[in-house]
């Protein structure tokens, strides 16, 4: 690629525009929060048979370099799990490992789409290192990423997120990670995260707020749309901060304009695992107002789920284009889902699929199941399942070589949220 941006920066609120830097992630003016969106110059769904894996999509995603390595989403029409529901017109978008499929993500989820977007955004001539904060997923994405093509990364975990840390080969030594102990869960890895970048020589991922994240994550979108034909009436995923379903509805929209997807904007049909559902919960009083889970009662909370990476305390709910937004416009719904059914989700999946899958796309699949129950979508309604993960215990018994990534430092949640906790991870990059 030249390294030309094809694309520029457009604030949801004040509708000003901007010429990306590549590390961008809010708008310089002074009112409330709102996400930035990308205005491509190709104004049509365009895909690029000659490219490999996810710049399949470059035209519609804020890069200007391509990383190696890189896969996409596989989106087919599923054939015995749609019989099994009576719902013929399902179709699955899987992000995973799946050999026969040839789908292969070597982290099984569909953050490795995050990785390449994000990374491929950053212009080379960066030299600081860019602070990722994650509940794992995310984390196992960037650390395969950036270690297979040498970039500087610091990667901040719960210390019961490194079970998703296991590679072929080892982390590169440009990628730092630190485990945070004693409980601590995702938020208390954002709010580390958030005090470290502040110090020279970091700069923040974002998040949400990043557009490389978000226009990535929508290729699951655009994968299924290629292949359906048109736009589906119903999108289906499990969601924590909800980036991935913000993401489909600014794709949503870019096809609604392209004038040869379909005329409607897809269902939002997002969930969350029981007890932690703050969205659903916020999603019922149909206000923008949400209340963040108090500290201690949101650590309780995520423990007792079985999927742990939905469980942000801090969700972009309330901001201008955030998750109140475009469930309005969608007309969506949130399911709160007990993990007993997920888990079953999870057995019927691979039973009737062939893979097994992550327990976050379990809880999807039971709200599908529930939605299909109370007669909120219908045989004849098209349907997106977003397989968020999957594949791992396959690659698990494929791989005999695979290791467990060693973390850098193992700091306490006490201590990570001390100055002494920034100090010792600053010495690392001493």
């Amino acid at each position: 690629m030249s390294g030309k941006r094809h694309y520029r920066l457009r604030c949801g609120l004040c509708d000003t525009t901007f010429v990306d830097d590549g590390l961008m992630l809010s708008c310089p003016s002074t009112h409330e929060p709102a996400l930035l969106r990308s205005q491509y110059d190709e104004r049509q769904f365009v895909p690029d048979p000659t490219a490999d894996g996810v710049y399949r999509y470059h035209a519609w995603l804020p890069v200007i370099r391509r990383l190696a390595g890189s896969d996409r989403p596989y989106a087919y029409q599923s054939v015995r799990l749609s019989r099994f529901l009576g719902l013929p017109k399902l179709w699955i978008a899987f992000s995973g490992y799946w050999p026969a499929r040839k789908v292969m993500f070597e982290t099984a989820t569909f953050k490795e789409l995050e990785a390449y977007a994000v990374m491929s955004r950053v212009p080379q001539t960066v030299e600081d290192v860019m602070v990722v904060s994650s509940a794992g997923n995310t984390a196992a994405a960037f650390a395969k990423v950036c270690s297979q093509n040498e970039i500087p990364c610091l990667l901040i975990i719960p210390a019961s997120a490194r079970t998703k840390l296991s590679f072929a080969e080892y982390c590169h030594p440009a990628v730092r990670i630190v485990a945070l102990d004693g409980g601590a869960d995702y938020t208390d890895a954002i709010r580390l995260s958030e005090r470290i970048v502040q110090r020279d020589g970091f700069f923040p991922e974002g998040g949400v707020r990043n557009i490389g994240r978000r226009d990535a994550l929508a290729t699951t979108l655009l994968s299924a749309t290629e292949a359906i034909g048109h736009l589906p009436d119903f999108y289906f995923q499990a969601i924590g901060s909800g980036s991935g379903a913000i993401a489909v509805h600014e794709a949503a929209k870019r096809l609604h304009a392209d004038g040869r997807w379909g005329s409607h904007f897809p269902r939002l049909m997002v969930s969350q695992n029981l007890p932690f559902a703050p969205i659903a919960d916020a999603w019922k009083l149909r206000k923008r107002k949400f209340i963040p889970v108090e500290t201690a009662l949101g650590r309780r909370l995520a423990h007792e789920t079985v999927a742990p990476v939905l469980t942000n305390r801090k969700p972009p709910y309330s901001l201008e284009g955030g998750l109140f937004d475009v469930l309005s416009e969608s007309d969506g719904e949130v399911f709160g889902v007990a993990s007993e059914d997920a888990l079953k989700a999870v057995q019927m999946f691979e039973e009737l699929e062939g893979v097994d899958i992550d327990p976050a796309a379990g809880v999807a699949l039971a709200s599908l199941i529930e939605a299909k129950r109370t007669g909120q979508v219908t045989p004849d309604s098209t349907i997106l399942l977003n397989v968020t993960g999957g594949g791992f215990a396959l690659r698990q018994s494929e791989q005999d070589d695979l290791t467990l990534t060693s973390v850098s430092l193992t700091l306490s949640a006490q201590v990570a949220s001390s100055d002494a906790g920034v100090e010792e991870v600053l010495r690392l990059f001493a």
